[in-house]
């Protein structure tokens, strides 16, 4: 490839840069705080939204256990001992993807001095 055809390309770039031609702008910002809609709404449309929840749920919960028993200092062998259950059976209980009963819950929640408190909203 000559020299030339090289200068006639970067010469005409500089026309349309200089024209604004081919470069990037910014887009104006908008006013609207939120753009779309909520995850909620996106959950709901997609039909999983009671899954999702009830999901994130257990997983909030078993992180709470975990973080109450790790502050007590009490071990999984010792929680699963003063339960009177398997280590399995806890591991179960601390497990987010596994249905646990109401009773367990409470049972390992007074354990490290909580409670459980459930709501209807």
């Amino acid at each position: 490839m000559s020299g030339g055809f090289r200068s006639q390309g970067r010469a005409r770039e500089r026309k349309q840069a200089a024209e604004g031609v081919g470069t990037m702008s910014k887009k104006p910002t908008t006013s609207k705080k939120h753009m779309g809609s909520s995850i909620d709404d996106f959950l709901k449309k997609e039909g999983i939204f009671e899954e999702t929840q009830a999901q994130a749920v257990k997983e909030v919960v078993a992180w709470q256990l975990d973080e109450a028993m790790r502050k007590k200092k009490i071990s999984k062998n010792k929680m699963a001992t003063l339960l009177n259950t398997s280590r399995t059976s806890l591991d179960r209980l601390l497990k987010p993807k596994s249905d646990i009963t109401l009773s367990s819950l409470q049972r390992a929640a007074a354990m490290v001095g909580r409670r459980v408190m459930i709501e209807l909203v």
